[in-house]
């Protein structure tokens, strides 16, 4: 691609989000054949089509969408800059993009992310869910600042990041509340043969729990494997079967999904991390939540 034009791309970004040429050169000012020639160029640097027309609109093609996200960026950066300018705002972070590995418990990751809308300067939080090796992609361009990963970044991986372990939570087992006398009385043998709804066969979680079945002699009938950790729950509260979570959001769990805990193991626990760019942690809502989770979400088991 050669030098950028940033004319070129306010075009873009206009006919982007307006779908429409004509729409475009109104708020822009110009005529539609300016907007038009502008966006030629454009694509002619980028080497692909930004755009697809259905219809009579225009609607962004695959690398169209992946120009978008930068072109979103650099102008909200750009609009920051003139509030900081005219000094209606102070510098620092405005936003904080953060991606949430798919597996993860999202009440784990709401308790660590939580802590930084409480900083002194306005923040917005963007949050992206997909796999680590997704999110790691994400990372590794700069469209995020922090990873909360249920696994360590793998090794090996020529990527420049780093890990930071938050902590650990055993697990608690639950089901319905009107079952939950049943399962509770000989727990753990009560797990086997019992329907169990478990993490998807590539979480480390899942090799774990199986490895501790194993080691105390149980088989439960797995009934359904999940990548999302909430669908997951959510057949729970349907009653589809038992399934376990981090101690550290257990009452969290009860109220939201009227399930009962069967029984708890330290036998096995999970493990959190939040993967960072950085090695020593200098951003100032990044630090906040990692400091945090460490001393209070993961510092002591809170079971009432």
């Amino acid at each position: 691609m050669r030098h950028l034009n940033y004319n070129h791309l306010q075009y873009f970004w206009a006919v982007g989000r307006e779908g429409s040429v004509v729409k475009a050169a109104e708020i822009l000012h110009l005529t539609p054949q300016t907007i038009s020639g502008q966006l030629k160029l454009l694509e002619e640097s980028v080497g692909q089509p930004l755009f697809d027309r259905v219809g009579r609109r225009l609607v962004l093609s695959e690398m169209g969408n992946v120009v978008m996200e930068y072109a979103e960026e650099i102008f909200a950066i750009g609009a920051e800059l003139s509030q900081v300018v005219r000094g209606q705002k102070s510098a620092g972070h405005s936003v904080l993009s953060v991606g949430v590995v798919s597996s993860m418990p999202k009440l784990i990751a709401e308790r660590i992310i939580a802590p930084s809308l409480i900083d002194d300067e306005p923040l917005r939080i963007r949050c992206h869910e997909a796999s680590l090796e997704q999110l790691l992609g994400e990372l590794a361009v700069h469209r995020l600042d922090l990873v909360l990963s249920d696994q360590p970044m793998p090794q090996g991986l020529s990527l420049r990041a780093f890990n930071h372990r938050l902590g650990e939570s055993g697990l608690a087992f639950f089901c319905q509340r009107s079952k939950a006398r049943h399962y509770r009385a000989k727990f753990p043998d009560s797990l086997d043969e019992a329907p169990m709804l478990l993490p998807s066969q590539h979480s480390a979680l899942r090799r774990r729990m199986e490895e501790w079945f194993d080691s105390i002699n149980i088989a439960p009938q797995v009934v359904g494997e999940f990548d999302d950790s909430a669908l997951l729950k959510a057949f729970g509260e349907a009653g589809a079967g038992l399934f376990a979570a981090p101690t550290v959001i257990e009452n969290e769990i009860c109220k939201m999904y009227s399930m009962s805990v069967i029984g708890r193991t330290d036998s096995v626990s999970e493990q959190f991390y939040a993967i960072s760019p950085e090695r020593r942690i200098k951003h100032p809502s990044v630090a906040r939540i990692t400091d945090t989770a460490r001393t209070g979400l993961f510092s002591r088991r809170q079971i009432e």
